[in-house]
C-alpha cells in the first residue's frame, strides 16, 4: 500500500476517535456544564447529524478544489472545531463546535475514499480502503480509551487538544506524503450529481444504512448487557470492548484482502452472520463464556464489513468523491436509526436484549435486499460476482481520452 494511504487512515483515526470519544467523557462533560448525562449523549447524535446532513453539501462546494488541498483544509477545519470545544465555556459552543468537527470530517472521508483508491490498481481498491479504514477500527481499540485515560488523569479538554494535535499533525503529513490527483479534477458538479441517477447506487447505500444500524443497535447498549444481563463487574466493561474492538481490527484486515475477489459474497455472508450471532447472542446473554465468543465474533464481522461497503459503492456509480461522502451519511443514518430503534425497543419493557433483536432484524432486511444480486452471480453492474468492474468516470476519462 502507498504510504499516503497509511497516512489518511491515521487521519481518518484522529476523526472517528473524536465521534466516538464523548461516550468515554460523559461523567466529565456532565459536571463540567451542568447538564444530564443524557443530553451530554446528544452530542454524539449532533456528530452524527452533521455528517449526514452537512457532509455532502460542503462536498459538492469543494468539488472543484484539487483534492489534496480539500483534504489538508478539512483537517485544518477539523483541528479548529476541536480547538473550539476544548476552549468551551458553555454547552451550546460544545454542540457548535461537534457540527464544525462532524462537516469537516464527513466530507475527509469522502474526499479520502476517493484519493485512496486513486493511489492503487482497480483489483486493490478492496486493500486499500482496508488501510484507510483501518483506522475507524483502531479508534475503537485506542482512541476511545486513550480519551478516557487522559479524561480521568488531566481533563476532557486535554483529551480534545491531544486529537487536535494529532490531526494537524496528520494535515502536515497530508500536505507532504499524498500526491495530487489531477486526473480527478475533470469531474465537475454536474457529472457527480449525475451519478445519483442510479438506482444500486441508492441500494447500496440502504444496505450499507442496514449493516452500521444493526451493529450500533446492539454495540450502544453492550454496557449494560454485560453487567446487568451476564453478570460481568463494571470494571470489566472495558476489556469487554476491546475485545470488540480486537475483533474489528483483524476482520478488517480480512475481509480487506478478499474483498476486491468476493465483495457481494462477502456481503451476504456477512449479513447472515451477523443476523445470526446476534440472534444468538441475545439467547444465550446470561452466558459470560458464550458471550465473550458473540462479541468477539461481532467484532470480526460488523465493522469490519466497511471497506467491503465502500468497493461497493465505488463499483456501482464512480470513484468520485461526492457520492463516497453521501455514503458516509448512510452509515450515520444507521449510527443515529439502530441506537433509537433499541432504545425504543428497551422502553418499551421488551428488555436489554431487545437491542440485540432489533439489529437482528436490520441484519435480516439487510440480507434479503442483496439476496437476489448474491444468488444471480452477478453485480449490480452486470460483471460476474468476482469481477472488478470499471468505474464509471474511470471509464469515461478511459474513452475520452
Amino acid at each position: 500500500m502507498p504510504v499516503a494511504i497509511t497516512v489518511l487512515g491515521v487521519a481518518v483515526f484522529s476523526l472517528n476517535t473524536t465521534e466516538i470519544m464523548i461516550a468515554g467523557l460523559l461523567p466529565s462533560l456532565s459536571a463540567e456544564f451542568g447538564v444530564s448525562v443524557s443530553t451530554v449523549g446528544y452530542l454524539i447524535s449532533v456528530y452524527a447529524l452533521g455528517m449526514v446532513v452537512g457532509g455532502p453539501v460542503l462536498t459538492v462546494a469543494l468539488l472543484r478544489v484539487p483534492r489534496k488541498a480539500a483534504l489538508t483544509g478539512l483537517l485544518a477545519v477539523f483541528v479548529a472545531g476541536q480547538a473550539l470545544g476544548a476552549l468551551a465555556e458553555q454547552f451550546w459552543v460544545l454542540v457548535v463546535a461537534r457540527i464544525v468537527t462532524a462537516l469537516a470530517a464527513s466530507a475527509f472521508f469522502g474526499i479520502a475514499v476517493a484519493v485512496s483508491v486513486r493511489l492503487v490498481p482497480s483489483e486493490r481498491r478492496g486493500r486499500a480502503l482496508a488501510t484507510l479504514f483501518g483506522g475507524l477500527m483502531v479508534a475503537h481499540v485506542v482512541g476511545l480509551p486513550a480519551a478516557t485515560l487522559v479524561d480521568q488523569h488531566f481533563g476532557w479538554r486535554a483529551s480534545f487538544w491531544a486529537v487536535a494535535g494529532l490531526a494537524a499533525l496528520s494535515a502536515l503529513a497530508v500536505a507532504r506524503l499524498v500526491p495530487a490527483t489531477g486526473a480527478a479534477e475533470r469531474l465537475d458538479v454536474r457529472g457527480e450529481l449525475a451519478a445519483f441517477r442510479n438506482g444500486p447506487l441508492w441500494a447500496a447505500y440502504g444496505t450499507n444504512a442496514l449493516i452500521i444500524g444493526a451493529i450500533m443497535a446492539a454495540n450502544s447498549y453492550f454496557s449494560p448487557i454485560f453487567v446487568d444481563v451476564t453478570g460481568f463487574p463494571p470494571s470489566a466493561v472495558p476489556w469487554l470492548f476491546g475485545l470488540f474492538g480486537a475483533g474489528t481490527i483483524i476482520g478488517n484486515m480480512v475481509m480487506g484482502r478478499f474483498t476486491d475477489r468476493y465483495m457481494m459474497p462477502m456481503l451476504g455472508w456477512g449479513f447472515a452472520a451477523l443476523a445470526v450471532v446476534l440472534a444468538v447472542f441475545a439467547l444465550v446473554a446470561r452466558d459470560p463464556a458464550a458471550t465473550l465468543a458473540a462479541v468477539a465474533v461481532l467484532g470480526l464481522i460488523g465493522l469490519p464489513l466497511s471497506p467491503v461497503m465502500s468497493t461497493r459503492v465505488i463499483q456501482v456509480s464512480n470513484e468520485g468523491p461526492l457520492v463516497s461522502t453521501v455514503n458516509a451519511s448512510a452509515v450515520n443514518v444507521g449510527v443515529v436509526v439502530g441506537p433509537w430503534a433499541g432504545g425504543l425497543a428497551i422502553d418499551a419493557d421488551l428488555g436489554l436484549t431487545s437491542p440485540l433483536w432489533i439489529g437482528c432484524a436490520m441484519a435480516v432486511a439487510g440480507l434479503l435486499a442483496i439476496l437476489p444480486v448474491v444468488l444471480g452471480g452477478r453485480t449490480e453492474h452486470g460483471a460476474a460476482a468476482g469481477e472488478v468492474a470499471e468505474p464509471v468516470d474511470r471509464a469515461a476519462e478511459r474513452t475520452a481520452g
